[in-house]
């Protein structure tokens, strides 16, 4: 699917900032900040985990997810509406910034597994990457350790998801997906257990089950294990072309204060385990979700960031995405100048490094669809970082 050429970009300054040196990174920076009006229908998904509360469009070509209001007086500059030609556009004080593609209502969604599941209770379509929670609990869910920006236990509570995915289920959808609607690769992911594994054991048994059915690339997401050696024994599985173990945040404040549990586990566990998981899948095969906008302070960011580039981890780092529901569903997501500073410095220190998202055959860090990081470092402009944002309580 390709979209309509664009014209010119965005100028961000609904939010106070100034901006509009014409890139791609900019907008979709601003996009994702502030959101977009839309006009037309567009597939989106509403509660529970993932990029939730967005729509998935193609901004000339490439994957986004942002936040879409269909209220003409929402607050935002930004506008998705239908072109004469039936092309879509994204338009601002009435000009053109950018040209899109529609994503629509997947095929294999339709279909139901031979024991009567909904296929979109097993897995779903993000653009051209299909995901999934193989099993929708977690050990933090409910409790004082819940982390503030997830929202796991949600779409189960709406009926939206089973509570537990089996590989052959998994790997059923998959098949369809790659043959109905163009899938490229496939995400799964678990919620964190108290078991020695955390889960990983049998997120990588599922991806086992995909990658032989479909051939796909797949990543596998999990909590770091409280014995290395297990993921030796998750490698030697071959259910995993890359894996993302995701901190979401290097100061340790924030992370404290959002994810208690991520918090106890410790920073320094989560570089000793993407060490040994580097070793083992590759430079730029491990990725971790670096998340902008709880309150953090810049710096540490950055300087967490080129540690993990350091070792070969690729720091996948996104906006707050607020889920309806979650313990931050009121907080606002960061500027988008603020963000475009973090994903400046973050990126051109990838660049030196030799690490980009080409790196990457599976997951977040391939598909780049709730980021703009990758866009920002194919561009040449230098940005700054805007203030701190504002701590959450």
């Amino acid at each position: 699917m390709t979209a309509a050429p664009g014209t010119r970009d965005a100028q961000d300054t609904a939010d106070g900032t100034a901006g509009g040196t014409g890139d791609l990174g900019e907008l979709i920076a601003a996009l994702q900040s502030h959101g977009v009006r839309v006009e037309t229908t567009v597939e989106s998904r509403t509660g529970g985990a993932g990029p939730t509360d967005s729509g998935m469009i193609w901004l000339e070509g490439r994957p986004v997810t942002v936040p879409t209001v269909t209220d003409p007086q929402a607050p935002t500059p930004y506008v998705l509406r239908p072109e004469d030609g039936g092309g879509n556009g994204i338009y601002r004080d009435g000009q053109r910034l950018a040209g899109v593609s529609r994503s629509l209502r997947p095929r294999f969604y339709d279909l139901t597994t031979a024991d009567g599941v909904p296929y979109e209770k097993i897995a779903l379509l993000h653009l051209d990457s299909l995901a999934s929670t193989v099993v929708q609990a977690c050990n933090y869910w409910n409790t004082s350790d819940q982390c503030g920006f997830c929202g796991i236990g949600l779409s189960l509570d709406s009926g939206a998801t089973i509570a537990r995915k089996t590989p052959e289920q998994l790997a059923e959808v998959a098949v369809a997906a790659r043959d109905l609607d163009g899938v490229v690769d496939v995400t799964l992911t678990t919620g964190s257990s108290n078991a020695p594994d955390r889960g990983a054991r049998y997120v990588a048994r599922c991806g086992r089950a995909v990658k032989q059915a479909s051939g796909l690339p797949v990543e596998i997401q999990f909590e770091p294990p409280r014995d290395l050696s297990i993921l030796d024994e998750v490698y030697a599985m071959d259910g995993a072309d890359a894996v993302g173990i995701h901190i979401e945040t290097f100061d340790p404040d924030v992370l404290a204060r959002v994810a208690p549990g991520k918090f106890r586990t410790g920073i320094e566990t989560y570089f000793r385990t993407w060490e040994r998981a580097v070793e083992l899948w590759g430079r730029g095969r491990v990725s971790t979700y670096v998340i902008l906008g709880m309150g953090e302070d810049p710096e540490l960011i950055v300087e967490g960031c080129r540690r993990a580039v350091d070792i070969g981890v690729y720091p996948f780092v996104v906006p707050l995405r607020p889920v309806a529901g979650s313990l931050l569903q009121d907080a606002r997501p960061p500027s988008s100048t603020y963000s475009s500073g973090v994903y400046r410095q973050v990126a051109d220190y990838m660049t030196e490094q030799g690490m980009s998202a080409d790196d990457a055959v599976a997951g977040c860090a391939r598909c780049q669809a709730c980021s703009a990081i990758d866009a920002v470092q194919r561009q040449p402009t230098m940005l700054q970082i805007g203030p701190r944002p504002a701590s959450l309580s």
